[in-house]
Protein backbone atom coordinates (compact mmCIF):
# COMPACT_ATOMS: atom_id res chain seq x y z
CA UNK A 1 0.00 0.00 0.00
CA UNK A 2 2.74 2.40 0.99
CA UNK A 3 4.71 1.55 -2.14
CA UNK A 4 1.69 2.19 -4.39
CA UNK A 5 1.11 5.57 -2.76
CA UNK A 6 4.78 6.49 -3.25
CA UNK A 7 4.63 5.49 -6.92
CA UNK A 8 1.45 7.55 -7.42
CA UNK A 9 3.00 10.65 -5.83
CA UNK A 10 6.21 10.26 -7.88
CA UNK A 11 4.27 9.85 -11.12
CA UNK A 12 2.24 13.01 -10.40
CA UNK A 13 5.52 14.86 -9.77
CA UNK A 14 6.94 13.62 -13.05
CA UNK A 15 3.83 14.69 -14.94
CA UNK A 16 4.08 18.19 -13.47
CA UNK A 17 7.75 18.59 -14.51
CA UNK A 18 8.53 20.93 -17.36
CA UNK A 19 9.02 19.13 -20.65
CA UNK A 20 12.48 19.16 -22.13
CA UNK A 21 13.23 21.86 -24.66
CA UNK A 22 12.99 20.91 -28.31
CA UNK A 23 16.39 20.25 -29.85
CA UNK A 24 17.94 23.37 -31.32
CA UNK A 25 18.17 23.60 -35.09
CA UNK A 26 21.01 25.94 -36.03
CA UNK A 27 20.59 28.43 -38.84
CA UNK A 28 21.94 27.25 -42.19
CA UNK A 29 24.12 30.33 -42.67
CA UNK A 30 27.18 30.32 -40.39
CA UNK A 31 27.28 34.11 -39.99
CA UNK A 32 23.68 34.26 -38.84
CA UNK A 33 24.22 31.37 -36.41
CA UNK A 34 27.27 33.16 -34.96
CA UNK A 35 25.15 36.30 -34.41
CA UNK A 36 22.47 34.17 -32.75
CA UNK A 37 25.01 32.47 -30.47
CA UNK A 38 26.41 35.88 -29.43
CA UNK A 39 22.89 37.06 -28.59
CA UNK A 40 22.21 33.85 -26.64
CA UNK A 41 25.12 34.67 -24.30
CA UNK A 42 23.78 38.21 -23.67
CA UNK A 43 20.19 37.19 -22.86
CA UNK A 44 19.20 36.00 -19.38
CA UNK A 45 16.97 32.96 -18.94
CA UNK A 46 13.73 34.04 -17.24
CA UNK A 47 13.46 30.71 -15.41
CA UNK A 48 17.06 30.17 -14.29
CA UNK A 49 17.84 33.91 -13.93
CA UNK A 50 21.53 33.31 -13.27
CA UNK A 51 22.50 31.86 -16.61
CA UNK A 52 22.13 32.79 -20.23
CA UNK A 53 19.72 31.10 -22.60
CA UNK A 54 22.74 29.57 -24.32
CA UNK A 55 23.42 27.45 -21.20
CA UNK A 56 19.89 26.98 -19.87
CA UNK A 57 18.08 23.67 -20.30
CA UNK A 58 14.68 25.27 -19.56
CA UNK A 59 11.94 24.96 -22.15
CA UNK A 60 11.36 28.71 -22.32
CA UNK A 61 15.07 29.24 -23.03
CA UNK A 62 14.71 26.92 -26.01
CA UNK A 63 11.69 28.92 -27.17
CA UNK A 64 13.67 32.16 -26.80
CA UNK A 65 16.59 30.71 -28.78
CA UNK A 66 14.19 29.68 -31.55
CA UNK A 67 12.57 33.14 -31.57
CA UNK A 68 15.97 34.84 -31.85
CA UNK A 69 16.96 32.55 -34.71
CA UNK A 70 13.69 33.31 -36.52
CA UNK A 71 14.18 37.05 -36.14
CA UNK A 72 17.77 36.86 -37.40
CA UNK A 73 16.70 34.66 -40.33
CA UNK A 74 14.05 37.26 -41.24
CA UNK A 75 16.74 39.92 -41.50
CA UNK A 76 16.42 41.78 -38.17
CA UNK A 77 19.51 43.44 -36.73
CA UNK A 78 20.94 42.47 -33.35
CA UNK A 79 19.67 45.76 -31.90
CA UNK A 80 16.16 45.05 -33.18
CA UNK A 81 16.22 41.57 -31.64
CA UNK A 82 17.39 43.01 -28.29
CA UNK A 83 14.73 45.73 -28.42
CA UNK A 84 12.05 43.12 -29.08
CA UNK A 85 13.20 41.04 -26.09
CA UNK A 86 13.30 44.13 -23.85
CA UNK A 87 9.80 45.05 -25.01
CA UNK A 88 8.56 41.57 -24.04
CA UNK A 89 10.53 40.94 -20.83
CA UNK A 90 11.95 44.30 -19.70
CA UNK A 91 15.55 45.43 -19.17
CA UNK A 92 16.14 42.53 -16.77
CA UNK A 93 16.36 40.11 -19.70
CA UNK A 94 19.75 41.54 -20.71
CA UNK A 95 22.86 40.74 -18.67
CA UNK A 96 24.11 44.27 -19.45
CA UNK A 97 21.06 46.55 -19.28
CA UNK A 98 21.27 49.94 -21.01
CA UNK A 99 22.23 53.07 -19.09
CA UNK A 100 18.97 54.97 -18.63
CA UNK A 101 17.39 57.03 -15.91
CA UNK A 102 15.72 53.92 -14.52
CA UNK A 103 18.99 51.96 -14.40
CA UNK A 104 21.33 54.64 -13.03
CA UNK A 105 21.17 53.21 -9.55
CA UNK A 106 22.04 49.78 -10.92
CA UNK A 107 25.05 51.12 -12.82
CA UNK A 108 26.35 53.79 -10.46
CA UNK A 109 24.94 52.73 -7.06
CA UNK A 110 27.87 50.47 -6.10
CA UNK A 111 30.39 53.19 -7.00
CA UNK A 112 28.41 55.72 -4.97
CA UNK A 113 28.36 53.38 -1.95
CA UNK A 114 32.14 52.85 -2.14
CA UNK A 115 32.74 56.59 -2.40
CA UNK A 116 30.44 57.33 0.57
CA UNK A 117 32.18 54.64 2.63
CA UNK A 118 35.60 56.10 1.78
CA UNK A 119 34.41 59.58 2.69
CA UNK A 120 33.08 58.31 6.02
CA UNK A 121 36.43 56.63 6.75
CA UNK A 122 38.32 59.83 5.92
CA UNK A 123 36.05 61.92 8.15
CA UNK A 124 36.44 59.45 11.03
CA UNK A 125 40.23 59.34 10.62
CA UNK A 126 40.49 63.13 10.69
CA UNK A 127 38.52 63.46 13.88
CA UNK A 128 40.76 64.11 16.83
CA UNK A 129 39.93 62.54 20.14
CA UNK A 130 38.62 65.00 22.68
CA UNK A 131 41.17 65.39 25.42
CA UNK A 132 39.97 66.12 28.92
CA UNK A 133 41.27 69.33 30.44
CA UNK A 134 43.68 68.69 33.31
CA UNK A 135 42.32 69.14 36.83
CA UNK A 136 43.07 72.35 38.61
CA UNK A 137 44.89 72.23 41.96
CA UNK A 138 41.61 72.87 43.81
CA UNK A 139 39.92 70.00 41.97
CA UNK A 140 42.83 67.67 42.70
CA UNK A 141 42.68 68.53 46.42
CA UNK A 142 38.92 67.93 46.52
CA UNK A 143 39.34 64.56 44.74
CA UNK A 144 42.01 63.51 47.23
CA UNK A 145 39.69 64.45 50.11
CA UNK A 146 36.83 62.43 48.61
CA UNK A 147 39.02 59.37 48.19
CA UNK A 148 40.16 59.54 51.81
CA UNK A 149 36.72 60.10 53.30
CA UNK A 150 34.35 57.44 54.59
CA UNK A 151 31.56 58.61 52.31
CA UNK A 152 33.17 56.73 49.46
CA UNK A 153 32.76 53.05 50.22
CA UNK A 154 33.91 50.22 47.99
CA UNK A 155 31.27 48.07 46.36
CA UNK A 156 30.83 44.95 48.53
CA UNK A 157 30.10 42.81 45.45
CA UNK A 158 33.27 43.88 43.69
CA UNK A 159 36.08 41.46 44.46
CA UNK A 160 39.54 41.11 43.11
CA UNK A 161 39.97 38.01 40.95
CA UNK A 162 42.76 36.70 43.19
CA UNK A 163 41.29 37.26 46.64
CA UNK A 164 40.86 33.52 47.27
CA UNK A 165 37.07 33.37 47.27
Amino acid sequence: MRRALLIAVASIGLMAAEPAAAPDRPLPEAGQEARAQALFRDVRCVVCQHESIADSPAGIAGDMRQRIREEIASGDTDAAVRDDLVRLYGDYILFTPPVRGATWLLWFGPLLLVMLGGLALIVMARRRPVEAAPLSSDEEARLADLLRSDRLRPDPDARAPHDGR
